[in-house]
């Protein structure tokens, strides 16, 4: 009797210790019970900066359209290319310098500038050497994509590029297949490219109070890194009706060997 009491508080014992708990894997939960499940959460983005390797779309209109064409891409050479592909080879990439270079107006120094900015850059240089205000020029600037990498565990690990201008931590995590339940949510690693060199950040994203870090959208060129949670290195299931299978496994092993030996 002693025996089997034992067994079983060693089991219910594995079975606690094993188990992902529900509150490691429910994601924005109110984990500061003094506040309000209303309140407004502020967004924390920063305007982005350009940076080295990045990819802009230019785009230039007139009135007279025929006369900004050599700064417009040539069109849709290539109609199986994909929206990527097109905007690798449509695009202005950004040198090691911090310059792109359109045609007519040479080179021109982005680095460390908004879209907005590098709009207006381009906007008063045609105006000052090449058109008159009666042009009507229109300059847009945009990345060609966000492209960012996702690793650990995720269901897509690899690189993703999205079609946005803001793209938060939750959608890039979901275009990278989610976090299954063997992946840490409550430090989800942000590895993202400064000048100066790379810096780590880390998200919880079981906390709501994440909506309030300066983290929450990501920037291109980041790289998403989830770690594996401890259940996975150990084997045991992350839940109890796995974690029992397992042990029973084990059991049932133990005992085969025992009597095979005790037989011999």
């Amino acid at each position: 009797m002693k025996r089997l009491v034992l067994l079983t508080g060693l089991l219910l014992c594995i079975i606690s210790t094993s188990c992902i708990p529900h509150k490691d894997i429910v994601y924005l939960q109110n984990k500061n019970t003094a506040t309000d499940s209303t309140q407004v959460m502020v967004e924390q983005q920063k305007p982005y900066r350009v940076q080295i390797n990045d990819i802009l779309n230019v785009r230039v209109k007139a009135l007279d359209q025929q006369t900004v064409s050599i700064l417009n891409p040539a069109g849709d050479e290539n109609l199986n290319a994909s929206s990527a592909e097109r905007a690798y080879f449509d695009g202005f990439t950004v040198d090691v310098h911090g310059n792109i270079r359109i045609p007519t107006l040479g080179e021109i120094n982005v680095l460390g500038y908004t879209t907005e900015e590098i709009e207006k850059m381009i906007e008063t240089k045609l105006l000052d050497e090449q058109f008159k205000t009666t042009a009507n020029i229109f300059v847009t600037v945009k990345l060609a994509g966000l492209s960012y990498t996702a690793s650990g565990e995720v269901g897509k690990p690899g690189t993703q590029i999205i079609f946005k201008e803001r793209v938060n931590i939750f959608e890039a995590i979901a275009n990278a297949g989610e976090i299954p339940e063997t992946g840490n949510k409550k430090e989800v690693q942000i590895i993202r490219q400064y000048p100066q060199g790379q810096q780590i950040h880390a998200l919880d994203l079981t906390d709501r109070e994440v909506l309030n870090s300066p983290y929450y959208y990501i920037q291109p060129n980041d790289i998403i890194y989830v770690k594996p949670i401890k259940q996975k290195a150990l084997g045991t299931g992350t839940t109890a009706v796995q974690t029992l299978s397992t042990i029973a496994t084990i059991m049932s092993v133990i005992t085969t060997t025992v009597l095979i030996f005790t037989r011999i």
